[in-house]
């Protein structure tokens, strides 16, 4: 879908949850490690007043899990495929020798979209991304399409969200010759450049400007990833842009 034609859907929830949300978002940002009963936890220091049913809920809904490895107990289904992580200790020496995706929550005053990128490891450079009010599988194709249509990598990362785990990504991905790693389960950090990326979009864009609209999310995202790529200096680059190392 054109970011033209995105229009918003307004969500069923109400504006207490809305409001959690966005406090569970910020908290989550800065501390990733908060499972639920931390978080239910934290929100009771707040002064809120919830039980961890309601916190499970929507943490599920904004896509939140905690970063540490635990037993997967869940039962796999039939449209998905694991793969296992390539990257441990691997040495990236280029652009293109790998690049990752995931999904964040951005809130709006009456609802919320997701955002997606797909980020090059070496560069750090922002090859795509596409926002939706579901997390549904077909925004996540588009955005992978779009960095496919510039190059294309050995290894491609992704956590082990449905998303991700389903035939139509992985397969596309296969189709191309590309090597699928997947994360291990609870282990964000095992894709700890876009968890950088989605730290940077968050306090350098997001929460300055808290957006009122779709549209303006869009437009200024567009303008965010355009100087992320092309102005912003990272001290793990020496201090270059991700533009300036990705197309040296």
């Amino acid at each position: 879908m054109a970011r033209s034609s995105f229009y918003y859907e307004a969500q069923p929830e109400t504006e207490q949850n809305l409001r959690l949300m966005g406090m569970i978002d910020r908290q989550y940002t800065a501390t990733p490690f908060y499972g639920v009963r931390k978080m239910t936890a934290w929100l009771k220091t707040q002064g809120e007043v919830v039980n961890l049913k309601r916190v499970r809920r929507l943490m599920r809904i904004m896509g939140l899990e905690a970063i540490y490895p635990k037993p997967n107990l869940s039962k796999p289904q039939d449209n998905i495929r694991k793969y296992p992580y390539l990257l441990k200790e691997k040495n990236i020496t280029a652009p293109n020798q790998v690049w990752s995706t995931d999904i964040t929550y951005i809130q709006l005053p009456k609802g919320f979209v997701y955002l997606t990128a797909v980020i090059d490891w070496y560069s750090r450079y922002v090859l795509s991304w596409e926002l939706s009010n579901t997390m549904d599988t077909s925004f996540c194709l588009s955005a992978l399409e779009k960095a496919l249509a510039q190059n294309k990598p050995e290894i491609f990362n992704t956590d082990q969200g449905s998303q991700y785990t389903s035939l139509a990504f992985t397969g596309r991905l296969e189709e191309q010759g590309i090597a699928v790693s997947q994360d291990g389960k609870g282990r964000a950090l095992d894709n700890i450049f876009v968890e950088r990326l989605w730290r940077s979009v968050k306090y350098e864009e997001v929460y300055l400007k808290g957006y009122t609209s779709v549209q303006q999310a869009l437009t200024e995202l567009e303008k965010y990833f355009r100087f992320y790529n092309n102005e912003r200096l990272h001290q793990s680059l020496d201090y270059q842009t991700p533009a300036a190392v990705h197309f040296r």
